[in-house]
């Protein structure tokens, strides 16, 4: 779902990891192994602490997000396999944190360091802390200031923001867009990816605080369905699944104007697009606020350094180590000293047209209000993108995809 990074396949990624993690590196030094998903801005932070710690040797394995996850549910359940520190996406914390007997119990005297709903989103209910949380999502729209105007709209940033006070009227506009558009480019990438926006937005999501799945009765989830839906039949869609190559080669060769930003996803488009630095910028998402992604650093007890691993975890999402990533990766920092410090809070991006990306991110952290996630609300995340999607692909219709999306979540609750 998030970030950039070299996948590895779920065979080799198991079979290494059963291979052994953490231990003697057979020179005397400690190995230790961090399971990731994605590009977390760590490489740099890895070398520096090995320089500081001599003793010390890091490995880190990537897997994708989906497999990284699967994988990690299965070491768990097996007590063998995991990683010394294993990353997990606020989409799957409730799902790993109802279980907190696997992992190490990072103690609260660090519990300052966090914005208050970060540090309390991976807490189990009996009160134990089983992650440090390293980045956090927001919201916004990163838009294509030269296709905008090819198409005769504006592109002045605080201009756009005000095209699309609601959902509505980013639709409204996409088809506006769409009349006068450069030949191959949508308004948007893809269903699954504004839609995720939508729901994020919602007071409930897709669990109610009982653990319940609702899918089915929200009507938040089914009027932000049915409008996206509309949007595909409209034909503002790229048709495009998130973090898929076809939808990374969509940055390159302009297939859509807008796309949903979290923080993480600018280093996304630096990475896909490299040559169109300075024709993105960054606009207010409609409907105000909202969150997608943001991280958690593990520490599986099955791992044979955990004390070690817990004081590497800890370096890495402290305020300092944040801000660095933040200003290399635009990884935004889920810490209250990394968010009050200029270096963020001023920060402007010269590859989005010198948008004040840290004053737009900023501000919406601080004013966020997370919303409750179920135990497996990545997998319920990922059905709904894989229903929208056979929308895109002329599969299924809306309401019939729907459907099946609402019945395949209910197979989840068991």
């Amino acid at each position: 779902m998030r970030r950039t990074g070299t996948a590895i396949g779920v065979g080799l990624l198991t079979a290494s990891l059963l291979a052994g993690c953490g231990g003697d590196a057979g020179d005397g030094k400690t190995r230790i192994t961090v399971g990731m998903f994605g590009n977390f801005g760590y490489q740099q932070l890895f070398e520096e602490y090995e320089k500081a710690h001599p003793d010390v040797d890091i490995t880190d394995r990537t897997a994708s997000y989906a497999d990284h996850h699967k994988n990690l549910a299965a070491h768990l359940a097996t007590n063998n396999g995991a990683a010394d520190i294993e990353a997990v996406d606020s989409g799957y914390i409730n799902q790993f944190k109802a279980n907190p007997d696997r992992f190490v119990e990072l103690g609260p005297e660090l519990k300052d360091r966090w914005l208050d709903w970060k540090w309390e989103a991976s807490l189990s209910k009996d009160g134990k802390q089983i992650g440090y949380g390293t980045d956090i999502g927001g919201l916004a729209i990163c838009y294509r200031r030269d296709l905008l105007e090819a198409a005769g709209l504006p592109a002045d940033r605080d201009a756009v923001s005000a095209l699309w006070p609601d959902w509505e009227a980013f639709m409204a506009k996409g088809r506006e867009f769409q009349s006068g558009a450069p030949e191959g480019t949508k308004w948007f990438d893809g269903g699954p990816s504004l839609l995720n926006a939508i729901v994020g937005q919602a007071p409930t999501g897709y669990y109610d605080r009982e653990d319940k799945i609702v899918v089915g009765e929200n009507q938040e989830i089914k009027a932000g369905w049915d409008l996206v839906a509309q949007g595909v039949a409209d034909g503002l869609s790229a048709g495009l699944l998130y973090s898929t190559p076809q939808w990374n080669t969509g940055f390159k060769q302009s297939q859509f104007a807008t796309v949903i930003c979290p923080a993480w996803q600018m280093a996304k488009i630096k990475d896909q697009a490299p040559d169109t630095a300075g024709k993105w910028d960054l606009a207010t998402v409609p409907g105000g606020g909202g969150n997608w992604g943001g991280s958690y650093l593990t520490v599986p007890k099955q791992g044979k350094n955990t004390e070690k691993a817990v004081e590497l975890a800890a370096w890495l999402t402290a305020p300092e180590q944040q801000s660095r990533v933040f200003a290399s990766n635009n990884l935004l920092p889920s810490t209250t000293k990394a968010l009050s410090e200029q270096s963020v809070g001023q920060y402007q991006d010269p590859f989005f047209n010198n948008a004040p990306v840290g004053a737009v991110f900023t501000a919406a952290a601080r004013a966020l209000k997370p919303q409750y996630q179920g135990p497996k609300a990545g997998d319920v995340q990922t059905e709904l993108g894989n229903a929208m999607l056979r929308v895109e692909q002329g599969k299924q219709g809306a309401e019939e995809s729907w459907n099946q999306f609402v019945a395949d979540a209910k197979k989840l609750e068991g």
